[in-house]
């Protein structure tokens, strides 16, 4: 049951929002009217995330139906896209049912409230009224012994703070790929985590697969209808967050009507020769043998369109290491062989944990 309140804003203006009686924030319970005064006071905070927290909380308690959000800008500029709140909303009963929470079930907020995923863990909370303890978004997470019926990391935090994930109950993984030594690993260890694939556009989550090695396809949620586009690219139909269908840049391979398998993103894909090589593949099969950070990427080149070269973060030795790796293991097929090895000294990343190629590229 939903506790639709009616309270004046602004002047005198009136409008409804939902606020769940059993949602509860770091233990406290808050109206309508606390939680956005509250909202007011974290504005000031000298803590960027507490300040981030006011300003979405306020935005979400006023009478406007709709947010501006952004894109998570990891494969170029962040663009601004207008959501509705209804529709988040809908997401966050479409998370409740999917995975049976109910109100007073425990969560954890351990991700940056700039983007989506921890904004909608926030609105999950208020729709479905969940006890949710928001912590620093910290690459290790400082759990101690204290238990979580619901959470969601991104691959960097499950690897720092592996021991930790048997206190979660339901742990969704997502924002990044898994690597595969931490695939493995948590296929062994953790078999409750589960993966995520969404986006922005999607207000997160829309197909999941338990973590297992290998790994299995991605299995849509229920009402989320798949499809391929003339470049192979997924499309989905998500009811609740739109009326026409929506395009990704994920050339992806239908395994069966709710089934797909993700190949790697358009953006990213390398015709050499006239062949396309799919780079994500490439450091798939290259992960296990590399203990340094790597991607593969194409530059011009007046002979193959595009030449196929392996950047690594490292020196002369792991240089000489990752070109005996990469004939190692993508030896099969010469087109997948680089032709060249740049090194760098680190990699760039997103604040969602994922490789930012276009940045890392400027360094080279």
């Amino acid at each position: 049951m939903y506790c639709v309140t009616t309270i004046p804003y602004l002047g005198g203006i009136i409008f409804e929002m939902e606020l769940h009686p059993q949602f509860r924030l770091n233990g406290t319970a808050y109206s309508n009217n606390s939680l956005l005064a509250a909202a007011k006071q974290w504005q000031n905070s000298t803590v960027s995330e507490q300040k981030e927290l006011g300003f979405f909380l306020e935005a979400w308690l006023e009478e406007s139906t709709t947010l501006t959000l952004h894109t998570s800008g990891s494969t170029g500029a962040p663009k601004p896209l207008e959501v509705s709140k209804t529709a988040m909303r809908a997401s966050a009963k479409q998370t409740a049912a999917f995975f049976e929470l109910s109100p007073g079930d425990t969560a954890l907020l351990c991700l940056p409230l700039k983007y989506i995923a921890g904004k909608m863990m926030l609105v999950r909370a208020m729709v479905i009224g969940l006890d949710l303890d928001l912590i620093a978004p910290k690459t290790t997470l400082q759990l101690r012994d204290k238990k979580y019926d619901f959470a969601a990391v991104i691959p960097l935090q499950a690897s720092a703070s592996f021991k930790f994930l048997g206190n979660l109950k339901t742990v969704l993984i997502g924002g990044a790929p898994i690597p595969i030594r931490l695939r493995k690993a948590l296929a062994k260890k953790h078999p409750h985590c589960i993966e995520t694939y969404g986006m922005t556009e999607t207000l997160t989550h829309v197909a999941t697969r338990p973590v297992t090695y290998p790994a299995v396809p991605f299995l849509a949620m229920p009402g989320i209808g798949i499809a391929m586009d003339s470049d192979n690219c997924l499309v989905l139909t998500v009811p609740y967050i739109s009326k026409t269908p929506i395009s990704t840049n994920d050339v992806v391979e239908l395994i069966a009507e709710k089934s797909f398998q993700l190949l790697g993103r358009r953006d990213f894909i390398i015709n050499s020769g006239g062949k396309k090589i799919f780079p994500e593949q490439l450091e798939e099969k290259l992960a296990s043998f590399m203990d340094f950070p790597f991607f593969f990427v194409g530059i011009p080149d007046a002979a193959l369109g595009e030449k196929l070269i392996l950047v690594i973060a490292g020196d002369r030795k792991e240089k000489q290491a990752a070109l005996k790796f990469a004939s190692q293991a993508l030896g099969a097929d010469k087109h997948h062989v680089p032709k060249e090895v740049v090194c760098i000294d680190a990699f760039e990343y997103t604040q969602t944990g994922k490789l930012d190629r276009v940045a890392t590229l400027k360094k080279v």
